[in-house]
């Protein structure tokens, strides 16, 4: 039986001012650039991940040491806001059994605690305790110490178009296509 080739990723789309990959001059320190740039999806996947390792050592050092990468889904903007178990496994991509073993960490944590939703009492709303709520609050505090860490480094213009731009793709509807 023979293993099939792995597909090529394809090229991006050239466009207007984009240029070609260089290699780094020989006896250069710098790496050569792939002879494919990123595509969107590492563009928008590597700074979201930087800041939440950024999130999780802050936090950490702040007083709230049993966190980790694995609980994002639930502090993670807009929080659990009274939501059900369900609704927040299928925000975070997950599992339903995947997010309820998050959700009975968080709460042996203190993080979190689930009461009985108001129109149903079956079912269970997930809310922040007074930790979860006071580090959901250190949260908000680091982002807005990285954001002007980004701000400086792009400048102030061009980083409040980078975030205009995300934005318009919020707003637009695009985070929210599946292709069928």
């Amino acid at each position: 039986m023979s293993n099939p080739k792995p597909a090529a990723i394809p090229a991006p789309r050239p466009r207007a001012g984009a240029s070609g990959a260089r290699a780094a001059p020989p006896g250069s320190a710098v790496a050569p650039e792939p002879a494919v740039p990123p595509l969107i999806g590492a563009l928008l996947r590597v700074p979201a991940q930087a800041i939440q390792r950024r999130l999780i050592e802050g936090l950490n050092s702040s007083g709230f040491p049993e966190l980790r990468l694995a609980h994002m889904p639930v502090l993670q903007y807009p929080g659990p806001n009274g939501c059900r178990p369900l609704e927040l496994a299928d925000r975070a991509g997950m599992s339903k059994q995947a997010m309820n073993q998050l959700l009975q960490s968080l709460e042996r944590q203190g993080y979190v605690s689930r009461k009985n939703a108001d129109d149903d009492g079956r079912a269970s709303a997930v809310h922040f305790t007074r930790r979860g709520k006071a580090a959901y609050a250190r949260m908000a505090e680091l982002l807005v110490e990285i954001e002007d860490e980004w701000c400086d480094s792009l400048g102030e213009q061009r980083f409040n178009q980078f975030k205009a731009l995300l934005r318009d793709v919020w707003k637009s509807g695009l985070i929210h296509k599946t292709r069928s």
